[in-house]
C-alpha cells in the first residue's frame, strides 16, 4: 500500500507544501507552521512536536483544510510538527496486535 500525505504551510492547502511517503520526525527544515494538509491515501498519526512527541491526532484519508478547525473533533493542537505513518496488515493495525480483548458474556 503507498502512503502518502501532503501537508501546506497555510490553510486552505496554501503557501509551501511538503509531500511525505514515510515517516517524517520534524518538518521544521520545510516550513515552520502547517495548517492544512491532505491525506491522499493510507493512515497517519500526526503529532504537536518533533520526534513523535506530544499530543497526537489519528488522519486517514481527506482534506483536512485548517489545523485550528480540527480542534471540533478531538485534536488538541493547531500545527503538525512529526508524522508517522500507520501501516495496515490484512486489515489488522500491526500497532494493536499485542491487544488482547476478554469475552465478557
Amino acid at each position: 500500500m503507498l502512503f502518502q500525505i501532503i501537508f501546506y504551510e497555510d490553510k486552505n492547502f496554501q503557501g509551501r507544501s511538503y509531500e511525505c511517503m514515510s515517516d517524517c520526525s520534524d518538518m521544521s527544515s520545510h516550513f515552520n507552521r502547517c495548517q492544512s494538509c491532505r491525506v491522499e491515501s493510507g493512515c497517519f498519526m500526526v503529532y504537536e512536536r518533533p520526534n513523535f512527541m506530544g499530543n497526537q491526532f489519528f488522519m486517514k484519508r481527506g482534506e483536512y483544510t485548517d489545523m485550528q478547525r480540527m480542534q471540533s473533533m478531538g485534536m488538541m493542537f493547531d500545527n503538525i510538527r512529526s508524522c508517522r505513518m500507520i501501516p495496515h496488515v490484512s486489515g489488522q493495525n500491526p500497532f494493536y496486535s499485542n491487544l488482547k480483548l476478554e469475552n465478557t458474556t
